[in-house]
């Protein structure tokens, strides 16, 4: 039988491994030991610098407003103070791309990378994506850099040996080694539920995030992200075939245009469970229209279709569909799978960028108004159904609206996805201006 060279890599790493002694340099020298030499150059330290308000001397008595207001009238402002932070990143291509996470140069008022051999360089950010946790960085220099291309997590297996190498508590260039865990994970942080990632026990600390997972064969498979609180060596990885989606997008645009199907929802009742005749415990999120001429109209989904899975996850409601949309990117074809008359189905949609019509479309249908872009920033109320939940709270012609759910809205992307972001809402968050006074509103949506 002939075996694939990752087999015969995964075997050399296993036996290798066990048999090298002190005495014999041949046997020493591992599949990890070749990985690391030919792969660790392209990984690089990442230090950020971020700016932030200085702090009051009157800390120690807490959110205390007198001491607050008494040192603002007494004493000058304090001095801004400068935050380092450290993170890990990966060199991808000839023009000195660097891949790492968002949240390790999210907010960095200065970015330097250092590479393996000690020189150090500036850093630009050339796009962003907080939905998926990955950026992108250019090296300012024309020095010719090590890079290593991405490769494929699409057939990984649990248990094959991985190693990750990155910045763990400034400890540059630091090799760890593991197997895979479990694939497809779901990890939440503090904002939202990340899914799709790689378990690994390779140890991955603070300062790994951004940095390299590679396979056996040393093919970039993984840019690790997170240690799971409490895991006692649990990491997580981002699939690279994902960030190879969302590296291409962020070069292109520098950042990831939001997407969608053309599908609402409502939610999966036992009574609505019952009119349907579905099992007992089936969970799910039923389609109550879907968009003529949208993606899921192209490809069959219809009204009265429950969608059980969004790429064989689990889907239980509608807010939860929108939010595993919010890691998809354009072109990007994806499995859904629902219960029609009984029967469980499987499609194919291509998800697409919602078009300018639909969104104007949506902010009548939903939020009662029509927008335009305002000179002065944010966006001037146009008009205002007189059935819609913006008229029913005061909303008027001529009031601005400058945000919606917590994102300002400075452009046509802003409003784009915060329009998207209604899906799966009962009511939307939005600032409005009318003359000097700016006020926090919660419209009911249709």
């Amino acid at each position: 039988m002939r075996l694939s060279p990752r087999m015969l890599a995964i075997a050399s790493l296993v036996l290798l491994a066990g048999s090298a002694t002190a005495s014999d340099p041949f046997l020493r020298r591992t599949v990890t030991v070749e990985v690391v030499e030919r792969v660790g150059p392209a990984v690089v330290n990442i230090t950020t610098e971020r700016i932030v308000a200085g702090a009051s001397p009157f800390q120690r008595f807490g959110n205390d407003p007198f001491f607050d207001r008494f040192f603002q009238d007494f004493f000058e402002p304090s001095v801004p103070q400068t935050i380092q932070s450290l993170g890990s990143g990966v060199l991808i291509d000839a023009d000195r791309h660097i891949l790492t996470n968002e949240h390790v140069v999210g907010r960095a008022s200065r970015i330097r990378v250092t590479l393996a051999d000690g020189r150090e360089f500036d850093a630009t950010l050339i796009g962003a994506d907080p939905n998926n946790d990955i950026a992108v960085l250019r090296a300012e220099t024309q020095d010719k850099l090590p890079w290593i291309p991405l490769g494929s997590s699409r057939d990984l297996m649990v248990g094959e040996p991985l190693i990750a190498i990155g910045n763990p508590f400034g400890l540059a260039s630091t090799v760890t080694t593991g197997v895979v865990s479990a694939l497809d994970r779901s990890i939440r942080s503090e904002s939202r539920v990340f899914h799709g990632f790689i378990q690994t026990d390779a140890s991955i600390n603070p300062g790994n995030s951004g940095g390299a997972l590679l396979d056996a064969e040393g093919r970039l498979i993984g840019i690790n992200t997170a240690v799971y609180n409490g895991g006692q060596g649990i990491g997580f990885a981002i699939p690279v075939d994902v960030a190879s989606r969302v590296v291409n997008e962020l070069i292109a645009h520098g950042e990831v245009t939001p997407v969608w199907l053309g599908i609402e929802f409502q939610e999966l009742t036992p009574d609505l469970g019952q009119a349907l005749a579905l099992a007992d415990g089936t969970n799910g999120a039923v389609a109550s229209r879907v968009r003529e001429g949208s993606p899921a109209s192209r490809a069959g989904v219809r009204r009265g279709d429950v969608i059980t899975q969004l790429e064989r996850r689990p889907v239980r409601s509608g807010r939860d569909f929108f939010e595993m949309l919010e890691s998809v990117t354009p072109g990007q074809e994806l499995r859904v799978d629902l219960l029609r008359d009984g029967a469980a189905r499987s499609l194919a949609i291509r998800a697409e960028v919602v078009p300018d019509a639909v969104v104007s479309q949506i902010l009548r249908e939903r939020l009662g108004v029509e927008l335009a872009l305002a000179e002065q920033g944010g966006y001037a109320v146009r008009s205002v159904r007189k059935d819609g939940g913006a008229a029913r709270i005061g909303i008027q012609p001529g009031d601005r609206i400058l945000g919606i759910n917590g994102r300002p809205l400075q452009g046509a992307e802003d409003l784009r996805r915060s329009v998207l972001d209604l899906s799966g809402r009962s009511r939307a968050l939005v600032v409005v201006q009318r003359g000097a006074g700016r006020y926090h509103v919660t419209i009911p949506l249709a």
